[in-house]
């Protein structure tokens, strides 16, 4: 996927890239040769869905243009393959839909398994049919279907992320003259620019 940016520049998106919803974005792991395209979707966030450590180069990257980095390691397919942890989609889904990390690209290495089974979950919580929920799984993966990934997204349980969110949801509206306010524990806990939040 190529666009010109307002200076006629060509901007190269990453393989499999598109748009889940308004705000998120779904892609491959991004080279340099990405990095205008990046820029011009003025990211605040990247979900990196791989155990392995983050090139140093795209590090500066995003450091130099605020984009916070949150690593969640889920293991590539192996033989047999191995579960993946629901605590860690729960998290990564709990990132992905706080607002204040938006706009926000998710990827993992071909942007098809690790990323359509983070997506396939959102979608749970959206209450799409699981038709299209496979749909759409199937339409990255291609030949290469992971019985894995299915299986995460088939019982992934939404009522913990459900509960994360009405929580969110009573902290921002709150009672009285401080219904507005949005109170994060965690709020004036900062991650250094450069470093990714693993978990």
């Amino acid at each position: 996927m190529k666009a010109d940016d307002h200076d006629g520049c060509v901007l190269v998106a990453p393989q499999n890239f598109a748009m889940v919803e308004n705000g998120i974005y779904r892609s491959s792991f991004p080279k340099p040769e990405h990095f205008g395209f990046l820029t011009a979707l003025n990211l605040r966030s990247i979900i990196y869905l791989c155990p392995e450590p983050y090139p140093e180069e795209s590090l500066k990257f995003y450091e130099a243009n605020n984009i916070k980095l949150f690593q969640f390691a889920i293991e590539s397919q192996k033989d047999p393959p191995t579960p993946i942890p629901e605590d860690t989609v729960l998290a990564a889904l709990r990132v992905l839909v706080d607002v204040r990390n938006h706009p926000i690209v998710i990827h993992c290495k071909a942007g098809k398994h690790r990323t359509g089974c983070l997506v396939g979950c959102l979608r749970k919580v959206q209450n799409w049919r699981w038709s299209s929920v496979l749909e759409e799984y199937q339409k990255y993966a291609g030949l290469k279907c992971r019985q894995r990934d299915m299986k995460c997204i088939e019982t992934f349980d939404t009522v913990s992320l459900t509960q994360c969110l009405l929580s969110i949801m009573y902290r921002y509206l709150g009672y009285g003259p401080n219904r507005k306010r949005l109170l994060y524990g965690e709020e004036n806990v900062q991650t250094p620019k450069s470093q990714a939040t693993k978990v």
